[in-house]
């Protein structure tokens, strides 16, 4: 007698699948689950013998307790240029922590748009970026990546007026009051956002290459010899591997990036793994531009060096019809925080910016110009040529002016040259 097979029970998926969308009507596709964002519950900084706020302290190289003296060492491990490093994948973005790890409120500026990461508590009333009081204060997000390395401060908050003042002091073409009279209320130690990128570029270039040769041919008008440089122009190509590690491209939109500029290079060497305790009573700053957006930023200079390489592998300088078709291969970013000291200072009733290096104590920003001093010594280079070659001109009339009047040009040429450089460092010392 046959015996009757047990009815099949439906198929299930696994536990950590869950149905996606099919390309085929009547068909279920079923895909691993994706992982949730890692989101930490936020540390709250108390001092475990008195109960007052701590905060990371420069000097102790932890965080401390003014009141009592508590400190309690930072636990980051070191890890320099060989920090963790992500890949372009949803994966790896999925994977990112979106908390700061830390209890912060996010101070908004109505004027400048400049969104930072405050202490809770703080009585933040000015923007340090613009100096405006129009600002507010609401409860951080936390839809953020999560920095993975950050750059500790090493230049204490009592160094900072002190290396801003001398400064100040410095460049004879600004106002002689300058150091003595700008306003400087404090400065605002601050975490700034920078995506740092890494990729390895194959560059294969093209272009029309000229080598000079030196032929003889006979002037029929002077009846004799001479010789003339000829350019004999051909086609050639060639390939370029070039690697790139650790470009800088800073995450707000805010921050002057001529004043930034003049702040590098930061020592990436010491870069620490990301640990909320480094923040504590200090502010940081939100990123505005995103990850992906950066590294547009970030291809664009790639680029250019890529270009500059290949140009270098032509052996001549006569060069046209150049171009270039550049490949990328293991990029691969990670987001850091890197240690300034910033302050928006009054002078004359204007105000400038003026950034400190929190690791290496560089100081740049904007400072006023006296342009009476500019145009002065403008006008002094260029009177001695003006007046030579007046004088010239007086004597061609009994023909011994040619001379004075070639001295003459040269001095203004000189002379044009230097005032040039000065105008361009005195609208560059202004701007930001």
């Amino acid at each position: 007698m046959a015996t009757q097979s047990p009815p099949l029970s439906p198929w299930q998926p696994p536990p950590d699948f869950q149905p996606v969308t099919s390309a085929l009507e009547g068909i279920t596709v079923y895909a691993p689950r994706p992982k949730e964002a890692q989101i930490e519950s936020p540390v709250v900084y108390k001092c475990p013998n008195c109960g007052a706020t701590t905060q990371y302290d420069v000097a102790a190289g932890g965080v401390a307790c003014e009141h009592c003296g508590y400190t309690l060492p930072v636990s980051g491990e070191k890890v320099g240029r060989q920090a963790e490093e992500y890949e372009f994948t949803l994966d790896a973005l999925k994977q990112a922590q979106q908390t700061w790890g830390t209890t912060h409120q996010m101070m908004h500026c109505d004027s400048c748009g400049a969104e930072i990461l405050i202490p809770p508590g703080a009585l933040t009333v000015t923007c340090p970026f613009c100096a405006s009081n129009e600002v507010g204060v609401r409860a951080a997000a936390v839809s953020q990546i999560r920095p993975n390395t950050l750059i500790p401060f090493k230049v204490t908050p009592e160094m900072t007026h002190a290396r801003a003042k001398e400064w100040l002091g410095k460049g004879w073409f600004h106002p002689k009051a300058l150091a003595n009279n700008a306003v400087i209320d404090r400065f605002s130690g601050i975490y700034l956002s920078f995506w740092t990128f890494a990729a390895r570029i194959e560059s294969r270039w093209k272009a029309e290459v000229g080598y000079e040769r030196t032929e003889r041919f006979y002037d029929a008008s002077a009846r004799t010899w001479r010789t003339r440089v000829v350019i004999d122009w051909r086609w050639e190509d060639g390939r370029v591997d070039l690697s790139i590690a650790d470009l800088l491209i800073p995450g707000n939109s805010h921050v002057s990036r001529v004043i930034l500029d003049k702040l590098l290079p930061f020592n990436l060497n010491e870069l620490v793994e990301y640990d909320p305790d480094f923040l504590a009573g200090w502010q940081a700053q939100a990123y505005d531009i995103p990850l992906a957006d950066a590294w547009d930023q970030g291809k664009e200079v790639m680029r250019d060096r890529a270009k500059n390489a290949c140009r270098l592998d032509i052996h001549s300088p006569h060069v046209r019809n150049f171009s270039m078709v550049a490949d990328f291969a293991d990029e691969a970013w990670r987001y850091s925080l890197l240690p300034v000291y910033l302050a928006a200072y009054r002078f004359e009733n204007k105000v400038y910016q003026v950034m400190v290096n929190g690791q290496t104590g560089s100081v740049a920003g904007q400072k006023p110009v006296a342009w009476w001093k500019v145009w002065l010594a403008i006008a002094a280079l260029l009177l001695p040529g003006l007046a030579l070659g007046l004088v010239g001109l007086l004597l061609i009339a009994v023909g011994i002016g040619i001379i004075p009047l070639g001295v003459a040009l040269i001095l203004l040429m000189i002379g044009g040259f230097i005032s040039l450089k000065i105008y361009q460092q005195a609208v560059a010392s202004e701007a930001a």
